[in-house]
């Protein structure tokens, strides 16, 4: 039985949520490897909607272990808020069911405060992040100044590597104009929260590994999309972690081997949150539409989210780089009704048509797509449990995306309830 990888192959907000609530009734573990409460997963389940941001999605499934992995960075507040707005929807977490790496670096109020402070900077130059502190605290970690969790265990020397933070943090601060940070103030902040979330605290590289060899399945959990990858996505419109899927391994400390199948999640159409390139984009009443139809709203911020339509190019890309071997498509009903669909299946870039995104800022916001026309379907998709239940011309659509990333759909979700999913394949038995 394969251990699975879901990661997301487009800007993000494909549906992972979903599908990994779906797949974790198989699984014993769920593990998130990346990111931090800047993700947003929505799992809709018997009419309950649950708004995650940090949790893994098996959370709400009883009997599930969750893991936090030290490629994530973790902002301890937000994490026992997330937890008590789950408990008040009857979903309990505790260190019975949710382990986080000792580690995973922390998220502190002064990585938000720069987060923002930069961007409102940067004017016109700002990239669109949430401001919820993530890059900062990845710069941190890189930086070898990041406060982990296993040092809110050793509290007598907590101050030291405050005092390193601050020598850094406090000198930008004053370049923004902004006041410094008392090390003192710091310190209890850390020493008040730190009882809260040290009973979650474990070795998970080596929880992971026995669970392993104990036969157990795991299921990674992916956050944003690998086109926000920091080195493969379009930079430096991208997140600050590595959002493909040999991060799996890297961010929970798992080697390589213990992945088994890699499982890719892609909207019928596309869309994405804040600025950078995107060469589909419909800023037209088709645009409208599909943001409409799909209740495009950022579950984090509560953006618009931009929408245009399916984009070949970058999704067979992200199959390649993130060496997908099976596609979830998700939110085929949103295109139900349209006349026609459009599916992009090259660019022109100053006269040439070529078969890739550059990788250069400049030449990807020059790319123009080249479309192939679809004919449309009348028929609802929506609710559809079998393949039968699909229309031909949907069906149609979906084989000639299959065809145009080189890659085969083994689940299709048709609604944002757990139960409106159609498997053609199921990825732990591949």
């Amino acid at each position: 039985m394969a251990n699975v990888v879901v990661v997301g192959s487009q800007w993000g907000d494909e549906g992972k949520g979903k599908i990994v609530d779906w797949l974790s009734e198989q699984a014993d573990i769920v593990v998130r490897f990346q990111g931090g409460h800047n993700a947003g997963h929505t799992l809709v389940i018997n009419g309950t909607t649950y708004k995650l941001s940090l949790l893994p999605s098996g959370v709400v499934r009883p009997g599930k272990l969750s893991v936090i992995g030290n490629g994530v960075v973790l902002d301890p507040h937000a994490l026992l808020h997330e937890i008590a707005t789950l408990k008040k929807q009857g979903v309990s977490v505790t260190p019975d069911n949710l382990r986080i790496a000792e580690n995973t670096p922390l998220i502190l109020p002064l990585h938000q405060e720069l987060d923002v402070a930069r961007e409102r900077a940067s004017g016109k130059g700002a990239i669109g992040t949430t401001g919820r502190g993530i890059g900062p605290a990845y710069e941190d970690k890189v930086g070898r100044r990041a406060i982990r969790l296993m040092d809110l265990a050793d509290l007598q020397v907590l101050n030291g590597k405050i005092e390193r933070l601050l020598a850094h943090h406090n000198a930008l601060r004053r370049g923004l104009d902004m006041s410094e940070i008392a090390p003192r103030a710091l310190y209890d902040e850390l020493a008040a929260v730190a009882p809260k979330v040290l009973p979650y605290m474990d070795s998970v590289w080596s929880l992971l590994e026995e669970r392993r060899r104990e036969g157990k399945r795991i299921l990674f959990e992916g956050a944003q999309g690998a086109l926000l990858d920091i080195d493969h996505g379009t930079y430096p419109f991208v997140t600050s972690s590595n959002t493909v899927a040999a991060q799996a391994a890297t961010g929970s400390g798992l080697g390589p081997n213990a992945i088994g199948y890699v499982l890719g999640i892609c909207k019928a159409y596309t869309t994405r949150v804040g600025a950078g390139p995107f060469p589909t984009e419909q800023m037209n009443e088709v645009g409208k539409a599909l943001g409409e139809r799909g209740g495009e709203f950022g579950v984090v911020t509560g953006r618009p989210r931009r929408c245009g339509w399916f984009d070949a190019v970058l999704v067979r890309q992200t199959v390649r780089i993130s060496g997908i071997q099976g596609l979830a498509l998700t939110k085929l009903d949103i295109l139900d009704g349209f006349d026609e669909v459009k599916v992009c299946i090259g660019y022109r870039l100053d006269g040439k048509e070529i078969d890739y995104l550059p990788a250069s800022e400049h030449a990807q916001a020059r790319v123009e797509p080249v479309y192939e026309i679809i004919a449309g379907w009348k028929e609802q998709t929506a609710r559809a449990r079998s393949w039968a239940e699909l229309p031909a011309q949907a069906i149609k659509y979906v084989r000639r995306i299959e065809e145009l990333i080189g890659c085969s759909a083994v689940l299709l979700s048709t609604s944002p309830e757990r139960e409106d999913t159609i498997l053609m394949q199921n990825p732990f038995e591949m």
